[in-house]
């Protein structure tokens, strides 16, 4: 299958402005048309997964911008999944490598767990923490999660519908307050939303190349809500990862399934709003997601049920399609190229002279939060969905501002 898809690159270099690490190195091997010559090399023979090969591979932040841009319609999503899968089969990682990998997997899918050791990183500020775990300190949010989501929330007024709603492991860890505002919209403009006990979705496992995992969290998330309409995600990477089951599964269960996500921006797009909106006088950065932009092809795709909120003005920052550096668990495998995106994404946020900025993707949220307050310049961090909330909620511009995590 591999190299069927890499027979698609005609190496015109379209994508080479638009990749991230080549932008940051300059180095072929470290852009999309690189890559794919060391994957046709690897399956010729005439490279090994050896150290340096294995590296230019996890220098890949899979955020696709090269998709995006690429005129022959390479599918560099799934050529990068499939080869992170070979390299995670094949390659010896060094001791610390593997155990920092192994730990990240063993916390991340399960919102618990990840809770748990959200609550330990303020210790890692102060005290002594291995090399390893420095990036997971840096970034790790630093407000607190709240509450719960109900299983079912009643819509207001007559139902004109029904959806389940993703509720996700970073979400429930970190943004259940976005969970909470999603079911609260959703269910404002008329629709009854179910969010059924329910897993990880697999997405992390398979862009770090554990396919298997992956897929098996992936099954259990279709068992748990495929009887439902429609899906409604408000993360980014969740969403992208779903619209693929199809493909990675390779069953029609899993292709009716992912025919029925809708990101919550794209849904709300769609459907003409119930709910009065208050006037929001708030000037917001409007960061793209590039599991959005690139990978789901819906760029700005907030900026309609944004546009619906008066007195909100939205902004967009320089290098919409750069990724911030997040990407999974980039930020804390791959600390240097991360921390050296996330501060330039963070300083076009701050050239717009916004009051705020906001973002579809929990990861974006974290990583742009952490490096506003490396820059000193912390920045109330929202999610799209939170604006729409307190519109509807008529919450106060200066309220919101001063309660939002940074």
């Amino acid at each position: 299958m591999i190299r069927e898809l890499t027979a698609d690159c005609v190496h015109c270099g379209f994508c080479l402005p638009t990749c991230p690490t080549f932008v940051l190195w300059h180095e072929e091997m470290d852009s999309p048309r690189g890559r794919i010559h060391l994957m046709d090399a690897r399956l010729d023979g005439t490279v090994t997964l050896n150290d340096t090969v294995a590296q230019h591979f996890d220098r890949c932040l899979g955020c696709m911008a090269c998709v995006s841009s690429c005129p022959s319609g390479v599918r560099y999503d799934r050529l990068i999944e499939s080869t992170r899968a070979a390299v995670e089969a094949e390659y010896e990682r060094p001791f610390g490598e593997a155990l920092l990998r192994w730990l990240l997997f063993r916390v991340l899918p399960y919102p618990g767990r990840m809770r748990a050791a959200l609550q330990l990183a303020p210790l890692g500020r102060v005290l002594p923490v291995p090399r390893e775990l420095r990036p997971l300190v840096e970034v790790a949010p630093r407000w607190k999660p709240h509450g719960e989501i109900p299983t079912f929330t009643a819509a207001s007024g007559e139902p004109r519908g029904r959806v389940g709603l993703l509720t996700g492991c970073v979400q429930r860890a970190a943004f259940q307050d976005v969970n909470q505002a999603t079911a609260r919209v959703l269910a404002a403009d008329g629709f009854e939303v179910v969010a059924p006990p329910q897993g990880c979705c697999g997405a992390l496992s398979v862009h770090a190349g554990r396919l298997e995992e992956g897929k098996a969290f992936a099954r259990r998330l279709v068992a748990a809500l495929e009887g439902l309409d429609v899906i409604v995600v408000n993360a980014a990477g969740c969403g992208s990862h779903l619209k693929e089951l199809g493909w990675l599964l390779e069953d029609e269960r899993a292709a009716a399934f992912s025919a029925k996500v809708r990101d919550v921006g794209e849904f709300l797009a769609d459907v003409a709003p119930r709910a009065r909106r208050n006037p929001l006088p708030l000037t917001v950065a409007l960061q793209d997601s590039c599991h959005l932009r690139h990978a789901q092809a819906l760029p700005l795709a907030a900026s309609v049920s944004l546009g619906r909120v008066p007195e909100l003005e939205l902004v967009e920052p320089a290098e919409q399609e750069l990724c911030c550096g997040s990407a999974g668990i980039y930020n804390l495998v791959q600390p240097e190229a991360a921390r050296a995106l996330g501060d330039r994404k963070a300083g076009h946020v701050l050239a717009t002279g916004a009051q705020a900025f906001a973002s579809a993707n929990p990861g974006c949220l974290v990583q742009i939060s952490a490096a506003l307050r490396r820059a000193k310049q912390p920045l109330p961090a929202l999610h799209p969905i939170e604006l729409v909330d307190a519109s509807i909620r008529g919450v106060a511009a200066g309220k919101l501002r001063t309660t939002a995590r940074r």
